[in-house]
């Protein structure tokens, strides 16, 4: 990594050479990303090759966020230049050998617009790919850098209008192709739409046929159907010399430029806008996380005709979860300095509650939220009291209030699938035998991966920050705050039942079916990570010294420890031998936030905490380049699976990263600031010594 100036401000540049680039292992291995903040996306490999049902230059969302369809899949580029032919297409077809582009000099990222130097005998020419801010258009441009003599380009162009969780068989899909002015219009896509194919520099013309037996070798690595069909759509020819650009257009919809500078503008200004909000810091670390943290900020229409804003949990293949969206909600707005979009996100889902309950994720085909979820709730208290605390959004707390006024008494008099309070020790109860209601939650063909049923160890110390927060936002109110004082009284005295004295440190679950479940987990981190933690401090340190000792990789805790007969120590292999692993060793990057402000809470070391996010830094260089992936293998070397980009992963480094940030020399209303952060840390340093 090489930090450079870019259209976009001072950034990570992230530089891939010949070495690397063309190299097929590395070169297919590496990911890119764009986004349009309104659900679609384009992404692939610095090679070019194909390896997911996701990889494609346009996946439109056509019902944003959601009903995400592949549309053009890529770009044939063939190159003609001083009587020599250029291949620059990379396909991997069944049977056949991996390869790399032999031309390619250099990739590099420009803010998060990836970049393509090939270097074609004296001639160099550059690709880069964009996407328009809230529209469903990506842009393609071709600019010959430098030649000796004009080079011609001639690109054939790839569709299909499939889901992007599936493949395509040859004649499954049928496209009409139609000529238009400057392109071609490929359809029918779902719900009617149409893909517009333009440019205004030479006539697409209409081309048949198929690209044949495509491997996806991303998809045959997690057991999933592997091979696809795409429609050959176009053909375009150019012929460019030095400093001259072509631009393709890909689009559903009913307008879009074809002005190639006018289009580059309007995305480098985006991203300017985006890091000039980041007073605090001139660090390119976090101005690129930044930009990684806004690709996951998509709007969700509302029926009001409003603007609603949610979180997309990762790309390519999660829609927006309660969960996820309260977890990273901080991160992803405070540091980045975005009250606007943290408040419209909490507006929406608060118009989603039902019977005390946020839901636990909006399906990808449009049909009613699922409510299934114990802790989504109790993160929706934990992201109102940081958005409070940072930005002292008053009227957002005195509109949301009596929300969660009703939220506190569905969980006192109980909802769905059991969640509930006992009385008797004033812990929540929550799940059933075959219900899965935290953030462990997998259950395939009726098997329930990690039973977690009774009182988990997570959501009563979620409960309880919840109470206490209650207890602040009615005091900040002028309101009393007796009842929810006591209660976090009684839940605090209650969570000594946790507590696991033989192992010094927290059961995972009690009464549960089989009564105590010892087994170390790093939920219990939790308990500690929180501002509001009903552990006292000798405890705190306990549990973090034991998710240390058995959980903590660089790359983030391990979900179960290794000395469990359970253990999985590889995510890989079909989807019932993934889902057995997920939970039951695999490595989650988003528990290194808690983790890491549990160790800060303990240490009060800011430099030993920054240490433990480096590695998440330097995973910005690999897997999915510039962001920051779901999950790794349990033991080392801890390869990356799951989501290349995973939303709470970006947000709980960038999160701890501006918490333990110096920012006394800071103007502003740091004074405001400081003064609602230490309202909300009465108990930062924990309860009895």
């Amino acid at each position: 990594m090489e930090e450079e100036a870019s259209y976009t401000g001072v950034t990570i540049v992230f530089t891939f050479g010949r070495a690397l680039s063309t190299e097929p292992m590395i070169a297919a291995s590496r990911e890119w990303l764009v986004t349009n903040g309104i659900g679609g996306y384009a992404a692939g490999t610095i090679a070019g090759t194909l390896t997911r049902s996701y990889h494609g230059l346009l996946i439109a969302a056509l019902e944003p966020p959601l009903g995400r369809v592949l549309t053009l899949a890529t770009l044939d580029t063939h190159v003609s230049y001083l009587g020599c032919h250029f291949d620059l297409t990379t396909h991997h077809r069944l049977g056949e050998s991996a390869c790399a582009c032999r031309w390619l000099e250099r990739w590099w990222r420009d803010g998060t617009t990836p970049v393509w130097e090939y270097a074609l005998a004296d001639a160099l020419l550059e690709r880069r790919i964009w996407m328009a801010p809230g529209a469903n258009t990506t842009f393609i441009r071709y600019t010959v850098q430098r030649a000796s003599a004009p080079l011609t380009i001639r690109l054939d162009a790839l569709a299909t209008a499939r889901d992007h969780h599936t493949v395509a068989q040859v004649g499954e899909i049928a496209l009409q192709v139609e000529t238009i002015n400057n392109g071609l219009r490929i359809g029918p896509m779902i719900s009617g739409h149409s893909l517009r194919l333009l440019s205004e520099r030479a006539p697409w013309k209409p081309l048949g046929g198929w690209l044949t037996d495509l491997y996806l070798a991303g998809e045959d690595e997690r057991g999933q159907p592997a091979t696809d069909n795409l429609r050959r759509v176009g053909r375009l020819t150019v012929t460019l010399s030095t400093g001259e650009s072509l631009l393709v257009v890909a689009t559903t919809e009913q307008t879009a430029t074809l002005d190639a500078d006018a289009a580059w503008s309007e995305r480098a200004r985006y991203e300017a806008e985006l890091l000039s909000r980041i007073e605090w810091i001139d660090d390119p670390v976090v101005h690129q996380l930044a930009l990684a943290a806004d690709q996951f900020i998509v709007d969700r229409p509302l029926d009001t005709g409003l603007r609603g804003r949610t979180i997309i949990a990762g790309y390519p293949w999660f829609t927006d979860w309660g969960r996820d969206t309260m977890i990273s909600l901080p991160g992803l707005t405070i540091p980045t300095r975005r009250p606007e979009v943290a408040a419209s996100v909490l507006r929406t889902f608060a118009r989603f509650v039902d019977q005390g309950m946020l839901p636990n994720r909006f399906p990808d085909e449009g049909v009613a939220p699922e409510y299934n979820t114990a802790d989504a709730t109790l993160w929706f208290f934990e992201a109102i009291r940081a958005h409070h605390a940072a930005f002292g959004d008053d009227d957002l707390i005195a509109e949301l209030f009596p929300l969660l006024e009703e939220i506190i008494d569905w969980h006192i008099r109980g909802t769905r699938d059991g969640i509930g309070l006992d009385r008797g020790d004033g812990l929540l109860r929550a799940g059933t035998a075959t219900t899965q209601l935290t953030w462990m939650d997998v259950r395939v063909r009726g098997w329930v991966v990690t039973p977690r049923s009774g009182k988990p160890v997570e959501i009563n110390a979620l409960w309880y920050n919840a109470l206490q927060g209650m207890a602040a936002f009615a005091r900040h109110l002028g309101k009393a705050d007796e009842r929810y004082t006591t209660m976090a009284a009684a839940t605090k005295a209650g969570f000594n039942r946790f507590w696991y004295a033989d192992g010094h440190y927290l059961y995972d679950v009690i009464d549960g079916p089989d009564g105590v479940d010892p087994t170390l987990r790093p939920n219990q981190i939790i308990a500690v990570s929180l501002p509001y933690s009903p552990l006292d401090r000798r405890r705190q340190e306990a549990v973090v010294r034991a998710c240390a000792r058995s959980l903590l990789t660089g790359v983030g805790l391990r979900s179960l420890t290794p000395d469990h007969p359970d253990y999985a120590p590889r995510y890989t292999g079909s989807l019932l031998a993934r889902d057995a692993a997920y939970h039951q060793g695999t490595v989650w990057a988003w528990l290194i936030g808690p983790f890491a402000s549990a160790w800060y809470r303990t240490t009060r070391d800011r430099n030993s905490t920054r240490r433990l996010l480096l590695p998440l830094i330097d995973h910005l260089a690999d897997g999915c380049v510039g962001t920051i992936g779901e999950i790794f293998d349990g033991d080392p070397p801890h390869q990356p699976r799951g989501c290349f980009a995973q939303a709470w992963s970006v947000a709980e480094v960038l999160r701890v990263w501006y918490e333990t940030e110096d920012r006394s020399e800071q103007g502003g209303n740091r004074e405001g600031r400081e003064e609602r952060e230490r309202t909300y840390e009465c108990e930062v340093d924990g309860g009895e010594m």
